[in-house]
């Protein structure tokens, strides 16, 4: 039987002591990020992933997030990741699926979507967790993982919604995922609906977009907290357009 679970203060979201994250980058890396933004032809690439210099000025205050600066964001992810376990000589226990395979889920399902050959290569099951951006009807944001280590399907939403239609579809993705590749239906007896209610939240209808990319960021970290707030948007924008230029991400503690 799956349970919902609106989280608590102690074990997720918002901790009371955490550090003052920063006002802005250091001067040269401004100064990085002045220069992308005035170049006309920019144009970033990584992985499968390619941003625009017209992509780019969505990061500028008041822009809202389109699928391109999502997916890179969320390549970079993946690509921390997959480095970090290589290093340890492991094999990388995050994955991150493009805000286009949720298309596919929500509008075409499974089978008709051709979810299957996304993973000829990846063995989900094997994940810690494995992480989500959805665009909602091209008007919100929002991150969701299937935590396979917490035995989660969880959803994190900046402006409080626990889209309970999102975890029926994550749900029935990992068993049709598990009878595809493993030849038997997936047992969900114990797992949770998890909506942690202390989240930062936004306080406009533009910032969705990067609270999404930086709930993944740290849930990809393993991180149970977040350490950001609405006011920190306009230093993760700047911050963002200097990970997309370098085609790496910036050190967990936010300098």
């Amino acid at each position: 039987m799956l349970h919902h679970n609106k989280g608590d203060v102690v074990d997720r979201g918002l901790d009371s002591a955490r550090p003052l994250l920063p006002h802005s980058l250091p001067h040269e890396d401004e100064e990085f990020v002045n220069g992308l933004l005035q170049a006309t032809d920019a144009m970033c690439n990584f992985a499968k992933e390619s941003v625009s210099a017209a992509d780019l000025k969505r990061l500028l205050p008041g822009g809202w997030l389109n699928d391109e600066i999502i997916n890179f964001y969320g390549a970079l992810i993946l690509a921390r990741s997959t480095t970090e376990a290589a290093g340890d000589l492991l094999e990388s226990r995050v994955h991150y699926f493009s805000s286009f395979f949720w298309t596919k889920l929500s509008g075409e399902g499974y089978a008709k979507g051709k979810l299957a050959s996304w993973t000829k290569k990846i063995d989900i099951f094997s994940k810690d967790i494995v992480l989500f951006a959805i665009n909602h009807a091209n008007l919100h944001w929002t991150a969701v993982a299937i935590n396979l280590r917490r035995k989660r399907f969880e959803s994190y939403d900046s402006m409080g919604a626990s889209h309970k239609a999102v975890f029926q579809l994550l749900c029935d993705y990992l068993n049709k995922e598990h009878l595809d590749k493993r030849k038997a239906p997936f047992d969900t007896t114990s797992w949770e609906y998890w909506s942690p209610v202390d989240i930062p939240r936004q306080e406009n209808s533009f910032d969705c977009g990067v609270f999404t990319c930086h709930f993944l960021e740290a849930l990809s970290r393993g991180e149970e907290k977040f350490l950001f707030t609405q006011k920190n948007m306009p230093y993760l924008r700047r911050r963002m357009i200097w990970e997309i230029g370098k085609q790496q991400l910036r050190g967990g503690d936010y300098a």
